[in-house]
Formats: C-alpha cells, sequence, structure tokens
C-alpha cells in the first residue's frame, strides 16, 4: 500500500523551529522529486520547497533562508527543517512525491505558529 505519512507538526511560538518528516511507503523515492506544500486557512496551496532526486534543492521566497528541504533515501523520508517561524508560516504542510508520473500526497501536519 503507497502511503505517506507526515509528522512534526505542533504549536510554536515566533522565533521557534519544526523538524517536519514525511515517511514514505509502499514504494522506494529516491529516483522521485520531493516537495513540501502549505495551505493556509482561507488561502490558496502554495509550494515551499523541492528536492530533486539528485539532490538539488529550491525554496520559496517566503521562506528561502529559513526552510530547509532535505532527504535520507536509506529511510524513504524527506524532511522539511523550519526556522525562525513566523505567524504566516501557520498552516497545514503536506508532503509530495512524484515518481515515474505518479503523484502521491500525505494527509498533512499542522503547524501553527502562535504567541
Amino acid at each position: 500500500q503507497v502511503q505517506l505519512v507526515e509528522s512534526g507538526g505542533g504549536l510554536v511560538q515566533p522565533g521557534g523551529s519544526l523538524r517536519l518528516s514525511c515517511a514514505a511507503s509502499g514504494f522506494t523515492f529516491s529516483s522521485g522529486y520531493g516537495y513540501w506544500y502549505r495551505q493556509a486557512h482561507g488561502k490558496p496551496r502554495e509550494r515551499v520547497a523541492l528536492i530533486t532526486s539528485g539532490g538539488t534543492t529550491n525554496s520559496a521566497g517566503a521562506v528561502k533562508g529559513r526552510f530547509t528541504i532535505s532527504r535520507d533515501n536509506a529511510k524513504n523520508t524527506v524532511y522539511l527543517q523550519m526556522d525562525s517561524l513566523k505567524f504566516d508560516d501557520t498552516a497545514v504542510y503536506h508532503c509530495n512525491v512524484v515518481l515515474t508520473g505518479n503523484a502521491y500526497w500525505g494527509k498533512g501536519t499542522l503547524v501553527n505558529v502562535s504567541s
């Protein structure tokens, strides 16, 4: 059964850090691209970061310099390290893996930045 499961979300104060994980099962994603998206309440979904199969990364302007995407192929896992969190980072964060034309999505994990 193909599955992506995100974890690591929660409540954090502004300026704090969280590390999200996305564990894949049912397939090997080492040759796929990994993405993190987020969707805040009442706003459209936006892409936060991506990592290619070769490890090249790209981040959205709003998070550049604060968020870092990485992957561990041995663990079939994609990570998102989030530092210097801001109120505007509050959203449900979803993991997405694209492999051989197929797109897989996780159910998401809530990140709530609040004082």
